[in-house]
């Protein structure tokens, strides 16, 4: 769990706790072979509106109602001259630039699957299947925003902040995130990371040891971020004053468009990553959480938002869960949470239930195994 984070004034139902931009970030490796262009630096969607529906449907002949809603600014998109990995602004392009980008922009190399980081990010691929939860180069990108800092101790004390585990807690954390099949190619990246991105002053995270402290790091702390330039219109067009009759047509449209891209794309529907958040990595689990994340803003902007009224003194909590893991017994939701948290929740509803008996029921014993593993890994990231 986390470390704990309480509310220092009255807080009431439907409020911004706060807005968080993460220590780092990075977006998933998948979403480039799936077409999902992100910013590399804010995760910000770099499609239209349209074209993101049109990609999710196969129908370039799609036409969006009110695109004056969408959001996306194309005209400001930036590419790193020398890689040509593509930014929404010239703000993100700078950032990346003094953070961590000289280190990692692979310039005319690219396309070489020789280089390093080509290796270790094609490694990666192959040892984590999408839905991804973590990312290799989100630890890439926080050997190379030291490598690249003035001020080293101070990034070092920015990354000690968050949670760490016991020897034994690491190692199951690890076996979790690459899976059985992987579990034993820790050292295979560990000699690609070493190989990519070794430096004297950060030696230990390069050891064996040092190595699985970081991926344990990364799993347990890391927030999953998904963007949507559709998402985005489809909230701005919900907030539209129409005539009832326009509203009416608007929502039937949006209601049949998402029914025909859950048939054609399936879940893979926002482009995806993980972040490092200071406050959010605070927060503790509770399967009644009091309050939510979520990314409004169409980039890495955390939005903790309140679910009910949360008084001064009173402790901040999310769910690790999604909605309908939560509904599920006491029982299966903390064999969810030993497995993906290593930790047994003694929240109100998991007390007010201790006396159920330790079974699931028979709907939930159908999805265990590997179709459980399957959806739960989804939502490790949301610590």
């Amino acid at each position: 769990q986390g470390k704990g984070l309480f509310a220092t004034k009255n807080i009431r139902k439907g409020e911004t706790v706060f807005v968080e931009r993460p220590v780092v970030s990075s977006q998933f490796l998948w979403n480039a072979l799936y077409n999902y262009r992100a910013c590399d630096h804010c995760l910000r969607a770099l499609e239209t509106a349209e074209e993101n529906a049109q990609r999710l449907l196969g129908k370039s002949s799609l036409v969006l109602p009110h695109p004056e809603q969408c959001s996306i600014r194309k005209d400001l998109h930036q590419q790193c001259p020398r890689c040509q990995v593509t930014y929404c602004s010239t703000e993100c392009r700078q950032a990346a630039l003094e953070q961590y980008h000289q280190v990692l922009c692979l310039g005319p190399s690219r396309d070489d699957p020789t280089h390093p980081l080509n290796k270790l990010q094609e490694a990666w691929r192959n040892m984590h299947y999408p839905p991804e939860t973590s990312s290799i180069m989100l630890m890439a990108r926080m050997v190379a925003t030291i490598k690249q800092a003035k001020d080293k101790e101070w990034w070092m004390k920015a990354f000690s902040q968050f949670c760490s585990k016991t020897a034994n807690e690491e190692e199951e954390i690890v076996h979790k995130l690459l899976g059985d099949k992987f579990k034993g190619q820790l050292e295979l990246l560990r000699l690609l990371f070493t190989e990519a991105l070794y430096d004297e002053y950060l030696s230990r995270w390069f050891t064996p040891e040092g190595f699985r402290s970081l991926f344990a790091l990364v799993g347990t702390n890391g927030q999953g971020i998904g963007t949507s330039s559709l998402s985005q219109w489809v909230h701005a067009c919900d907030a539209l004053d129409l005539p009832m009759l326009q509203r009416e047509e608007l929502d039937a449209f949006i209601d049949q468009l998402y029914k025909d891209i859950e048939k054609e794309s399936g879940e893979f529907l926002n482009c995806e990553g993980s972040g490092l958040y200071v406050l959010q990595s605070c927060c503790n689990h509770s399967c009644i959480p009091n309050a939510e994340t979520s990314f409004p803003e169409n980039n890495f902007l955390l939005h903790l938002t309140a679910l009910e009224d949360i008084e001064a003194g009173e402790e901040i909590c999310i769910s690790y869960l999604d909605c309908c893991q939560r509904e599920r017994s006491r029982h299966s939701r903390n064999k969810i949470l030993r497995e993906n948290y290593l930790f047994t929740c003694s929240c109100p509803k998991c007390l007010a239930q201790a006396d159920d008996a330790d079974v699931t029921s028979d709907e939930e014993e159908e999805g265990e195994g590997e179709t459980d593993d399957a959806e739960l890994e989804d939502e490790m990231t949301d610590v």
